[in-house]
């Protein structure tokens, strides 16, 4: 931190504090690596040294205490080790205490000193210790510190006073966490991904772009003049017996009835597959027909367009002719497996298994890391920092610390270091809850099934990922409120002290340091888990029973298969959800393995034939079942990896599943009020079930209004002190 001391003019007296610790100061700055080597060889002469330092002390009723503490619990330990385990001892520290293993009357006996102190103090054993060390730090820098412009505002605290505002701080976190989300789902990560999904792991894409646009030109000239066609003439160049000659006469001789007939035409979207009805005219398009659904070409500009394009004008455009096209890698991958005569069965797994699957997630590898690298700018800032102490005069209302956002925080990467970041809480009741609620929000595998869903289904709008975030925040904060009102967690909040750093521009090193861990991460993640689970779910996807014989099947059979009979088997329990088919469910369910499998599975299941995941995704959700969908698997349990932190946090089997429990029915609930309620304010409620439906979603919203607004178990109000040092 030298360099900010520096850059704010200030001076420490190196010398003298050297003297008061009583041991050697080095000047670093983690940030610009400077005086590292320098403090790691004096820490290690130091050890060698063997000399003590001076002892602090503590004021009187402290002092007395942990000297009863010596004497009754620590006195048969080194002198050298009495003093720490007693100060650890009246912070009520868990592990120490579980590690001396202190007979029940010296607890007893220790405890009654330490309540003594906290009455007499009138505050909790580890502010105390916290408030002392603050004090003994403030007596040594007198002599040793000193700022150039005492009592002026520094640069940090000019902008702490808008952005931790108590008005407008949240207002400006929703709207940096926006353009996070906007921009690396919406603008700059969406870019880079259509390139990843339609090109790098699609049919190709033209070499720095030059000749993309003429070849859309050329794609859509094409299909517009084969459509105008065909709504007075069918002609199919796609089949083998075509003659372009042939067909090019019996369009030139075609006569239709009246001078300038009209035909309505069924056009299918490309990117969701709607089907919308167009006019085409024979000779000309009247000055007053609606553009938005007439189609732009005559059949007369149609058959000309063929006749002056000769036979190459029957064949769809060679996007290779239009620039350098560089194949995509499955295009690639099926001409080496076609050159060496490989096996249908062995060229299904590895095309529409292995790089279907993976290649559905790699292909939002751009988006995580655009979003990466934003958020590794708004930590290394110091910005988060000032977001846990904001929240936590949120939490605070309901229950929760704001050491509860620093897991939360973590666990934007991964649920898994997010989970273990909840040692810092000391209260049990609070740490459990912290873990239970910690993977609400989305982690960074469950962003490619955001984007996912959010291009398919709500035409990449941004507001769902950055819904997505906030959601995951209001989960937290109403499961904290009704379990706050439960027995098992009832009780005051921990106190939450935490130190400011100032802010400062991030190195690109770290930003792109931290960037690259968790974007590698993710990657190593899809060439293991993701890599056996799209195996596993192609081969129980493409072989199943046929007439009492175990067969390979192909797309038409698939209801048939071994994963087939699986989803059928337990869909019923996601009907009430909205997607009760096989497909939706089996995506769910391996989103158990790795949250990143749903987007692997839909790329198998929903990708086969000549539609695109997308496109069958559009047309086999709606918006209301798609948000149920994405809703559930935000929610609900994490991956089995996450599940395994938990258990190791948890160290109780019934604790693990209570968690579980309460992650799944959580989702459950809410996906299901969303599904019915959803229906009711579209008019697409049909039926009794319906109907049954919508009461049991009334119940429950019923159900979580009283649990939120009953009264505690334990007290009316919670409440904490809180000491502000500086």
């Amino acid at each position: 931190m030298m360099d900010i001391v520096k850059k704010n003019g200030d001076k420490i007296n190196i010398e003298e504090l050297s003297r008061e610790l009583g041991c050697k100061v080095v000047e670093i700055s983690a940030l610009k690596g400077t005086g590292i080597k320098e403090a790691a060889d004096a820490a290690v002469e130091a050890a060698k040294n063997g000399k003590t330092v001076p002892m602090h002390t503590f004021s009187g009723p402290v002092e007395h205490t942990i000297a009863h503490i010596e004497e009754a619990a620590v006195h048969n330990m080194p002198e050298e080790q009495q003093r720490w385990y007693a100060i650890k001892l009246f912070e009520r520290d868990d592990k120490v205490i579980e590690k001396l293993n202190l007979d029940s009357a010296v607890m007893a006996h220790i405890d009654e000193d330490i309540k003594n102190v906290e009455k007499e103090l009138d505050d909790d054993a580890e502010s105390i210790i916290t408030n002392e060390r603050y004090v003994y730090i403030a007596e040594i820098i007198k002599g040793c510190y000193k700022k150039k412009s005492a009592g002026k505002l520094t640069t940090s605290d000019k902008i702490d006073k808008v952005v931790t505002n108590r008005f407008a701080a949240l207002p400006i976190f929703a709207v940096i966490m926006f353009l996070v989300y906007y921009i690396s789902m919406v603008t700059v990560g969406t870019a880079a991904t259509d390139w990843a999904n339609d090109g790098l792991f699609g049919d190709g894409w033209h070499l720095f772009g030059i000749g993309s646009a003429d070849y859309e030109d050329a794609s859509g000239a094409y299909s517009d003049a084969l459509e105008a066609v065909n709504g007075f003439v069918t002609i199919e160049p796609d089949s083998e017996d075509f003659e372009p000659g042939t067909a090019l006469e019996t369009l030139k001789s075609y006569k239709p009835e009246g001078e300038n007939p009209s035909v309505q035409i069924d056009v299918e979207d490309e990117e969701t597959l709607e089907v919308s009805q167009l006019t085409v005219y024979y000779k000309e398009i009247p000055a007053n027909a609606d553009k938005d659904t007439t189609l732009g070409i005559t059949y007369l500009d149609a058959v000309k367009y063929f006749e002056e394009g000769g036979e190459s004008a029957f064949e769809e455009p060679d996007p290779a002719s239009y620039g350098v096209w560089v194949p995509g890698i499955p295009v690639l991958i099926e001409q080496g497996l076609d050159a060496v005569n490989c096996v249908d069965w062995l060229k299904g797994l590895i095309l529409d298994g292995i790089v279907a699957g993976v290649g559905a997630v790699l292909g939002f590898v751009p988006q995580m890391l655009v979003l990466f690298i934003l958020l590794a700018i708004l930590e290394a800032c110091g910005y988060m920092a000032r977001i846990a102490f904001v929240l936590d005069r949120i939490f605070r209302k309901f229950g929760l610390s704001g050491k509860s956002f620093i897991p939360i925080l973590v666990g934007t990467g991964c649920g898994i270091p997010g989970i273990m970041a909840s040692r810092t809480i000391e209260n049990e009741r609070d740490r459990r809850m912290t873990i239970m609620t910690t993977t609400f929000i989305p982690c960074g595998a469950k962003q490619p099934f955001i984007a996912m869903i959010a291009g398919a289904i709500f035409g990449g709008s941004p507001w769902i990922a950055t819904g997505a975030y906030f959601l995951g925040m209001a989960a937290i904060i109403v499961s904290g409120i009704i379990l706050k009102k439960t027995k098992m967690f009832a009780g005051d909040p921990a106190p939450f002290v935490m130190e400011l750093p100032a802010y400062h521009i991030p190195t690109v090193g770290n930003v792109l340091r931290s960037m690259w861990e968790r974007g590698w991460s993710f990657i190593k993640k899809a060439g293991t888990i993701i890599l056996l689970s799209t195996i596993v779910v192609w081969f129980t996807s493409f072989f199943g029973w046929v007439d009492g014989a175990f067969t390979m099947l192909d797309e038409s059979q698939m209801d048939c298969s071994i994963l087939a009979n699986i989803g059928k088997a337990i869909c019923w329990i996601f009907a009430p959800l909205g997607w009760g088919d096989w497909q939706a469910t089996v995506a769910a369910v391996t989103g158990l393995v790795a949250k990143e499998n749903i987007v692997a599975t839909m790329g198998i299941l929903y990708g086969s034939g000549d539609a695109t995941v997308w496109q069958t995704l559009a047309s086999s959700f709606t918006a209301v079942t798609g948000m149920s969908f994405l809703v559930f698997n935000l929610l609900c349990a994490p991956c089995f990896a996450a599940m395994g932190a938990i258990k190791r946090e948890m160290n109780n089997a019934k604790w693990f599943w209570f968690a579980i429990g309460y992650e799944c029915g959580f989702a459950y609930v809410i996906a299901l009020m969303i599904n019915y309620f959803g229906k009711l304010f579209t008019g697409a409620l049909a039926g009794a079930g319906d109907i049954i439906g919508l009461i049991v979603a009334f119940l429950i919203l019923a159900a979580l209004i009283y649990l939120l607004v009953r009264p505690y178990k334990e007290s009316k109000k919670l409440g904490v002190k809180v000491k502000v040092t500086k």
